[in-house]
């Protein structure tokens, strides 16, 4: 009885964020472990299909960068990354566009399993992605894009006849050429674009942290002023610090709040967006409540 009444107890502790978030946009950034691992990917893709389920309307933006590398050591090359961007030549590019599309397919199948109807795309079709070339620091890095225009009416179009979008990061230019697009500044331009009320990214640490040595230092909750004074004063650096300031970015643009999880972890899209405590960092407007219920 007591397992039945915890169980009744997370379902009311659920109940004002379905109510606040029913038919609002929420992005999903899909990455890291969590495409690699077949039980946890099985688990992502159950709680996206939850999350449609009970009213939200899910975007997926999902990258591929382990299964990319692997490919090109397949056709015997070497992964070069310059300031954490794979640099991308005409060979390369075309291993990316065939690995990305093949695991978007593959989330599509996954979520048609679920009884959920979807759609694959990448930032091609429909001309959703445009973009210009990227530089590292000036220097080229080949076929890697900087996005200049989202158009939005695609995704519009497939959450309003009821699919749920699956988007790879590939875009074009005005010639036409393919690029390869972070899926992180993906995701941030897509969900400002389309107004969504989250966005969440699933990567392979926990959240932010103030000390990245030490655990304890977990940020649960952080306003956009907070995460500029840590980042100002030095707190944030390597990966995490692009990913920061695109949240930040985000919220500035619109969207509401952003959640950093650790897609390792069974089922943390639930927990964080379902629970009062939740397991990530929210990162939120300097106005905003994390929580619905307050």
């Amino acid at each position: 009885m007591q397992e039945i009444l915890q169980k009744a107890e997370v379902l009311i502790e659920a109940l004002p964020y379905i109510q606040h978030f029913n038919r609002k946009i929420i992005v999903v950034k899909y990455g890291g472990s969590a495409m690699v691992d077949d039980d946890l990917k099985r688990q992502v893709i159950a709680d996206v299909t939850l999350l449609k389920l009970v009213g939200f309307k899910p975007v997926i933006v999902h990258g591929g960068g382990k299964e990319i590398s692997r490919w090109v050591e397949k056709a015997g090359m070497e992964p070069v990354f310059v300031n954490g961007l794979r640099k991308t030549d005409e060979a390369t590019m075309e291993i990316v566009e065939m690995v990305l599309n093949k695991v978007n397919k593959s989330l599509v199948s996954l979520v048609q399993e679920l009884g959920v109807n979807a759609i694959g795309i990448s930032g091609k079709d429909g001309g959703l992605l445009k973009v210009e070339k990227k530089y590292s620091n000036g220097e080229d890095i080949g076929f890697v894009g900087e996005i200049t225009e989202v158009n939005p009416k695609i995704i519009y179009d497939m959450l309003e006849k009821d699919f749920l979008p699956i988007i790879c990061p590939v875009g074009m230019d005005e010639d036409f050429n393919s690029y390869n697009i972070n899926a992180d500044d993906a995701a941030c331009a897509i969900a400002r674009a389309i107004h969504a009320e989250k966005l969440a990214f699933l990567t392979d640490i926990e959240g932010v942290y103030k000390d990245p040595s030490d655990e304890s230092t977990l940020i649960s909750e952080l306003s956009v002023s907070e995460a500029k004074k840590l980042i100002g004063d030095g707190y944030i650096g390597g990966g995490m610090l692009p990913k920061l300031n695109n949240c930040i970015d985000a919220i500035e643009n619109g969207v509401s709040r952003v959640h950093i999880l650790d897609g390792r972890i069974a089922h943390c899209l639930l927990l964080e967006i379902f629970t009062n405590k939740g397991i990530g960092t929210a990162i939120i407007g300097d106005k905003e409540n994390k929580f619905c219920n307050e």
